[in-house]
């Protein structure tokens, strides 16, 4: 789970819609504590495989679930891959 990537919220109720979503979707996810690194308004992050980006994406877009981000863990601490506002 180290190379996972982040998928950070601004609620509870958009980090858990997301995570009903993405089980129906069947996406291999963990719903877990934002790390503090991540500047959020919500307490609650999903983390998934890297290879579920797409699929993530799309559902997230199409479904229109509110997030703050998509980050990846580097050395440094975490990298944004993707901002959720588009």
């Amino acid at each position: 789970m180290d190379n996972w990537l982040v998928m950070a919220f601004d609620s509870t109720q958009q980090a858990l819609r997301a995570e009903m979503l993405l089980e129906y979707a069947e996406v291999e996810m963990d719903l877990f504590p934002t790390p503090k690194e991540i500047t959020a308004g919500c307490a609650l992050s999903i983390q998934f495989e890297p290879g579920s980006l797409p699929v993530v994406k799309d559902i997230i877009r199409s479904e229109r679930v509110e997030i703050r981000g998509i980050y990846s863990k580097e050395m440094q601490g975490y990298v944004t891959i993707d901002i959720g506002a588009e």
